[in-house]
């Protein structure tokens, strides 16, 4: 049958949000905060916007994979004249399912979704082991990246 690819829909939702908090912990996140009600919150109004989109990838019934683009829009500055941009996140594929080429299936299709939309970069915060796959496809790095908790 092999892996099929289909855009996020509401009734994914659930299994997406679980998936994308295992993600979190698998990362390394460590705080004890429930983002459930968060997220679906989150996904469900920029959804509905077109400022989040989510491609995943599933065998049979199950979903192996996810990915997920948000848009933002700043000032426009020279390396982005749109000033509209791509953050990516969500990127995951089930251990069982690595190395073979779901990530990247999944990376394609939501970079596409940004150049539709109009952004003229996409940034993520890569996991190391996010890093070669992200290198591979054409992302380079910024060693400028700061933020300020508040």
């Amino acid at each position: 049958m092999g892996i099929v690819y289909k855009k996020l829909t509401e009734a994914e939702l659930d299994t997406f949000i679980n998936m994308r908090i295992q993600q979190l912990r698998e990362e390394g996140a460590t705080e004890e905060i429930d983002l459930t009600l968060n997220l679906k919150d989150y996904y469900n109004r920029h959804m509905a916007e077109g400022t989040f989109v989510s491609w995943l990838a599933l065998d049979g019934n199950k979903i192996i994979g996810t990915s997920g683009m948000s848009f933002v829009e700043r000032p426009p500055i020279f390396g982005c004249p749109s000033g509209k941009m791509g953050i990516l996140s969500s990127m995951y594929t089930n251990p069982s399912y690595r190395r073979q080429g779901i990530a990247k299936e999944l990376l394609t299709r939501v970079v596409n979704e940004a150049k539709e939309y109009g952004c003229g970069t996409v940034q993520i915060t890569a996991s190391d082991m996010g890093v070669k796959l992200y290198s591979a496809f054409g992302f380079q790095h910024n060693e400028n990246y700061m933020y300020y908790k508040l």
